[in-house]
């Protein structure tokens, strides 16, 4: 499938809403957690078993993000939105059949192997795009796309938590639930499959080059300007590993929050006067999904203003502070364990928005969507290091007979050590070496020839 390239009247700013269609649908996977408690008790497991799905999906998309980067930038964003559309559904689908025979294992195939090859290749198909359309405001273009991730949840926490309350929460229930989302989410991201286009690099056939350089120069920015590093030089500077680490050591922090997070405010809060109900538990689960959103716009924006280094010790050191008053205080205070949990879900969505701009700033556009797809690998650790921390945590805990915080201070504790590591990581950033360096004209030839051979 050849990429779409835009007329000249296009405008840039059809492209975001391609993006968002996409990832609005496959941000569903922050609603996991409102799927643990009816799966945990209709098929019998644990915290640990039941977040299996979430975590194999989480693997899947570093994996497939980082193995997928190159065809998504030869192919382009159709292609890749295509492939994600087909996994993402069609995992939904075999999950479905999973849970009304109650096949756990199908699940774990369906939403987490399958529908993670739709996430990984779905999350990274409009990031180098968006990037080459945006190259003056790349924190901001990324981050109107990548906030629709964030966002998934703010509509399928609630949908979901009102489909298994009308289907019934036990496995046929939840079978239908999956069906539907599954249907629905393909219908949703076939928008962006139609309307996704890339910039046009060279002018119609029998138009004067210097009137077509400039018309494409004032519909979108060039590309061709900077330092620029291929994915394969990248992947050999400190600078791609200290970025990793920050990455990794982000999102592991947020995403232990995340991924248990209905359970979780329900046990914070068990023993007191105000305990927390199911439906209030998934609203819970919809404020940090908007949470999530609003930081990936919000701060990656604001990083645009004050540099990529600046807003990661933002992240990283502030989301230690806030660890630290959830762990202190958390259970005495439920607008404080709120507020806190906010302000880490913002953070861990900005890192996620910030990051492919960061990487523009050290490798330039040329091959960022692999290079970003390659970084995603540390997304994969993240996604089974998180929710292993908190759930194998919280589940010995509560074999000991704790309750309550209690099960999860221990956890806190190990994130704000992680979070520390990753603020050393972001400190030991500095510019590339310049023999890592591609030459302008090489790049430029590159750049053509793949264009041509996609024609």
């Amino acid at each position: 499938m050849s990429p779409p390239v835009a007329p000249p009247a296009w405008s840039r700013w059809l492209v975001p809403p391609a993006a968002l269609s996409v990832h609005l649908s496959i941000g569903q996977a922050y609603a996991w957690s409102v799927f643990k408690p009816p799966l945990e008790s209709s098929l019998n497991l644990s915290g640990t078993q039941s977040a299996l799905p979430f975590q194999l999906a989480i693997v899947m998309l570093g994996l497939s993000a980082a193995f997928g980067g190159t065809l998504v930038e030869r192919n382009g964003p159709r292609w890749a939105m295509t492939v994600a559309l087909v996994c993402f559904s069609s995992g939904f689908l075999i999950s479905a059949l999973g849970a009304e025979t109650k096949q756990f294992w199908l699940i774990v195939l369906g939403y987490g192997f399958v529908g993670g090859i739709g996430l990984g290749i779905g999350y990274i198909s409009p990031v180098s795009t968006l990037i080459k359309w945006f190259p003056d405001r790349p924190g901001m273009a990324t981050g109107i796309a990548i906030m629709g991730f964030g966002g998934g949840a703010l509509i399928a926490s609630p949908w979901s938590a009102q489909m298994l309350k009308s289907f019934g929460s036990d496995n046929t229930g939840i079978a239908q639930s999956f069906l539907v989302l599954g249907l629905s989410y393909a219908v949703f991201m076939t928008l962006g499959v139609l309307l996704v286009r890339v910039p046009r690099t060279e002018g119609p056939k029998g138009e004067d080059k210097a009137k077509a350089k400039a018309k494409d120069a004032a519909n979108a920015p060039s590309v061709l300007s900077g330092v620029q590093v291929s994915a394969n030089s990248a992947v050999r500077t400190p600078q791609f590993w200290c970025l990793w680490v920050v990455l990794c050591m982000n999102v592991t922090a947020g995403i232990g929050i995340l991924e248990k997070a209905a359970p979780m405010i329900t046990d914070f809060f068990a023993d007191t006067s105000t305990p927390v109900t199911v439906s209030a538990a998934a609203g819970f689960v919809a404020l940090l999904s908007a949470a999530n959103m609003a930081g990936r716009i919000g701060w990656s924006s604001t990083s645009d203003l004050i540099g990529r280094k600046n807003i990661y010790r933002v992240y990283l050191g502030v989301g230690a502070v806030m660890y630290a008053l959830i762990a202190l205080f958390g259970d005495s205070s439920k607008p404080l364990f709120i507020l806190c949990a906010l302000v880490i879900l913002s953070f861990y969505g900005g890192g996620f928005a910030t990051v492919p701009a960061y990487l523009k700033d050290l490798f330039g556009t040329y091959q960022v969507g692999a290079i970003h797809g390659r970084l995603l690998t540390a997304w994969s650790l993240a996604g089974v290091l998180g929710p292993l921390i908190v759930n194998w945590i919280a589940d010995h805990q509560k074999d000991a007979g704790k309750h309550g915080a209690s099960l999860y201070n221990t956890s806190f504790v190990i994130m704000i050590g992680l979070l520390v590591i990753g603020f050393v990581a972001n400190e030991l950033v500095r510019p590339v070496n310049a023999r890592h360096h591609i030459p302008a004209p090489r790049e430029a030839a590159d750049v053509e020839r793949q264009q041509s051979e996609s024609a």
